[in-house]
Parts: structure tokens; C-alpha cells; sequence
């Protein structure tokens, strides 16, 4: 790829020039090297200094892969030669233009003039021209409309429209909408009435709802590090969907309590806020994941309370003591099908492929933490999939083969009635596609 010229460091660049150089080197990363999106803005945000500038390029990033259909349409259309296979920064720049025009209510002259200096400065001297001419002529005549079903691959899309034909088309729409910024209130440091308090003195607009105690939700999102409160951990950043496993798990006081497949620590967390007293394993596959639990644990205060360990939770045998645990919280490794709107390159990345080896992974975790359950204990399977084979029918068959499971009915606040689980689907109720079932071991 294409790099800016040696004379020119990111911050010798025009203002919001380097946004759009960085938008665009991160976009070729993901969509032509398939990088992860959340891996590559990682990397990138912390060359910028300002927070409006971070917001931009996330912004920048997330629009591009929500209509990068509809552009390459566009492109395809305008363009009398395709762009060769060494041109992916000049392709992710014209995309971060255009998504300028289209979904982002910027000044049109302050994107063209930004996005042709990043052209520059990527080296691009010789195209600066045709990037101008192609943004003003996306400018003059707007980008076509295409459904946002085109927006799927078109496995995911038929799999989609058989799981659930009756909203399917709501399913396409909200997963391309920005997501809401919900927010959870630490209980070791207040009530969510004075949190409230403490935004609305910091003219934050929040509200709640009834459909989780500790939630907030933000309608216009603001830069998280500005939160009152979320430095010295009595606010976190966690969706609704993903804050209602504690209300579906709600262990008693001094349970003994396995989060098997913990990072980054969110949920363990907030279980923990609510009852220091749980004798609580955080447990990971991944030994690299675990500085972020921790990481999670000591912002909240809650790290003193709770054990962080990386194993392996199909294979209870290399590293469990034999001592049952009261409650399971199973978040199982899953397709994303239900946060397309947090993730957007799994509309790039997913494959159908990957399915089957997702769906033998949960079963085998199912029955090595079903396994590890002391009897009349709680196992709660949730994943952020909207797809039946790895939720509804991955339980029906854990079901059948498991004489001693039964499940626990969980009510509408959790969604959809999913035979022995609920199902949220995107966008509902302003949260994120989730699964639950809750699971018991007879006694």
C-alpha cells in the first residue's frame, strides 16, 4: 500500500486530513486484507489527538462498510477503468468520500477539499484529480439507493430471510443502522438516579428504561473518556442485550459463579457490582485476553473479588478442581449475526463455512460446562447470534442428548419466544440481537 510522502507526517498534514489518510489505510486493511475492524481502529485512534477527530474516523470507517455496496455500485458505474489490485488505499479513500457525501452531515467543500489532500498524501498525486471529479460527481447526483439486503452476503441473507421471514427486512435495516449508547451503572458507586443526576449536570442527555436496572441509554452518543464517572469505573459502556444476562442469571449471595468464556470482563463485571460476595471465575482460551479482563476488573473495583484464569473450558480436566459451580455463564463463541451494526466487516468477514465449526465448538462447551453445574445450579447459553442453528436448535439438540437438563422460561423482556430461549432481534427495544436460554441440572 501506498504510504504519504516522507516529507509528510500525519501531523504536518491540513486539518482532517490525516482522518481521512487513516480512514482510509484502516478500510484497506479491512476490506482488502481482512483485518479486523475493531483490530486496525485500535491501532489507529491513538494517532489522533483530538477526540472529534477519533469520533470522525470511527465514523468514517463504520459508514463506509454499512453502504460499501451501494459505493462500489457507484464506482463500478462512474469509473471507465476498475481500480487495479495495488490500489485498495485509493479505493478505501474514494469510499471514505463518499461516505462523506452520503451518510455523514458534513460540510460537502471542507470533505472534498480534506479528501483530495489525503489522496496527496497518500501518495496519490497523479489521481488527486479524478478523486475530485469523482466526489463531485457523487456530490451533484447523490449515490444510488440499493436495499440493505444487497448490503448481506447472500448466504446470510437467504439464512436470515428462513430464520425469520416475518422480520427479516426490519433484521437488514437495523443491522446498518448506528447503534445506541447504552450504559451501566456500577452499583458499588451509586444508584442510577444520581447517575442521571450527574449526566444531566454535565448536559448529557440519558434516559432509562424497564427492561434493565442498571442501564442508561444515551440518544446522542458522546466520547466515552468525557463520561462523568467512567474513569473511576461507576459507569461502564455495555448494551442492553449484554446487561440482561445478570437479570436472567441472578445468582444468590456467595454463589459460586463460572463466566467460561469471559473477556473482556463486561458481563463478570457486572455481576460482581451487583454482589462482591459471588465467589466468581473469570475463564478465557486466550492468555493474551486476559489483561483485558483484568483491565475491566480494576476499573470497576471489582478485581479483588473475582479469580482470572486462561483454560481452556471444554477441556475441564486440565484445569478444574472438581468443585461444582451454582451458576454457568456460557457466552458462546458465535457468528456476530446479531451486532452487525457494532461489527460491521462480519458482513465482509462472516463466512457460511464458518457455521458448523461455531455450532460443534458451543455443543462441545455446552456439555463440558452442563458437566461442571452442581445440581439444581443455572447454566445461562447466550450469544449474540440471530441464527436459529447456533440458538434455538443448538438447545433442542443439547436437550435431547442431556437426560438431566431442563430449562428455565425466560419472559418477553428478553425477546422473542425461541422454544427453550428468547431471541432479541437488532434494533429492538434499541438493543442488540441476542440469545438467551437458561438452563438447570435436576437434582
Amino acid at each position: 500500500m501506498a504510504q504519504p510522502r516522507a516529507s509528510q507526517s500525519l501531523s504536518a498534514l491540513a486539518p482532517g486530513v490525516p482522518t481521512r489518510v487513516l480512514a482510509a489505510r484502516v478500510l484497506a486493511q479491512v476490506i482488502g486484507r481482512g483485518r479486523s475492524l475493531k483490530a486496525e481502529l485500535n491501532t489507529a485512534l491513538p494517532s489522533l489527538d483530538d477526540s472529534r477527530d477519533r469520533a470522525l474516523l470511527e465514523a468514517l470507517c463504520f459508514a463506509v462498510l454499512r453502504r460499501r455496496n451501494a459505493y462500489d455500485a457507484a464506482l463500478a458505474q462512474w469509473m471507465q477503468r476498475p481500480l487495479g489490485a495495488r490500489d485498495e488505499d485509493l479505493r478505501a479513500l474514494l469510499l471514505v468520500g463518499f461516505a462523506q457525501l452520503d451518510a455523514l452531515d458534513l460540510p460537502a467543500h471542507a470533505a472534498l477539499s480534506a479528501t483530495v489532500e489525503a489522496a496527496r498524501a497518500l501518495g496519490r498525486e497523479r489521481q488527486a484529480g479524478m478523486v475530485n471529479a469523482l466526489l463531485r460527481r457523487a456530490q451533484r447526483e447523490g449515490i444510488p439507493a440499493l436495499p440493505a439486503r444487497d448490503a448481506f452476503p447472500k448466504w446470510l441473507a437467504e439464512q436470515i430471510e428462513q430464520d425469520w421471514p416475518d422480520q427479516a427486512d426490519a433484521i437488514f435495516n437495523e443491522s446498518l443502522q448506528p447503534a445506541p449508547l447504552w450504559l451501566r451503572v456500577n452499583r458499588q458507586h451509586g444508584s442510577r438516579e444520581a447517575m442521571l443526576e450527574r449526566l444531566q449536570a454535565a448536559t448529557i442527555a440519558a434516559e432509562t428504561t424497564d427492561l434493565g436496572a442498571d442501564a442508561i441509554r444515551l440518544p446522542v452518543p458522546v466520547a466515552v473518556a468525557s463520561l462523568p464517572g467512567f474513569a473511576d469505573g461507576a459507569l461502564s459502556v455495555q448494551d442492553l442485550s449484554a446487561q440482561q444476562v445478570a437479570d436472567a442469571l441472578a445468582p444468590r449471595p456467595g454463589a459460586r459463579v463460572l463466566d467460561a468464556c469471559a473477556a473482556p470482563g463486561g458481563k463478570s463485571a457486572h455481576l460482581l457490582e451487583r454482589d462482591p460476595s459471588l465467589r466468581l471465575l473469570a475463564l478465557d482460551i486466550d492468555p493474551r485476553r486476559l489483561k483485558r479482563i483484568s483491565e475491566t476488573f480494576a476499573r470497576t473495583g471489582v478485581g479483588e473479588h473475582a479469580q482470572v484464569r486462561a483454560a481452556d473450558a471444554t477441556d475441564p480436566a486440565s484445569w478444574w478442581d472438581g468443585e461444582p459451580f451454582d451458576v454457568i455463564l456460557l457466552d458462546a463463541p458465535c457468528s456476530a449475526t446479531g451486532i452487525i451494526r457494532r461489527q460491521p466487516d462480519v458482513l465482509l468477514h462472516r463466512r457460511a463455512t464458518d457455521i458448523p465449526a461455531l455450532v460443534g465448538l458451543q455443543a462441545r462447551l455446552l456439555d463440558a460446562c452442563f458437566g461442571m453445574l452442581a445440581p439444581g445450579g443455572t447454566l445461562l447459553y447466550a450469544t449474540c447470534s440471530i441464527l436459529r442453528e447456533e440458538n434455538q436448535f443448538q438447545i433442542e439438540a443439547f436437550l435431547q442428548r442431556t437426560p438431566r437438563a431442563g430449562f428455565l422460561p425466560l419472559g418477553d423482556a428478553y425477546g422473542h419466544d425461541s422454544w427453550a430461549g428468547r431471541q432479541r432481534l437488532p434494533g429492538e427495544h434499541g438493543a442488540d440481537g441476542f440469545f438467551y436460554a437458561r438452563l438447570l441440572k435436576k437434582g
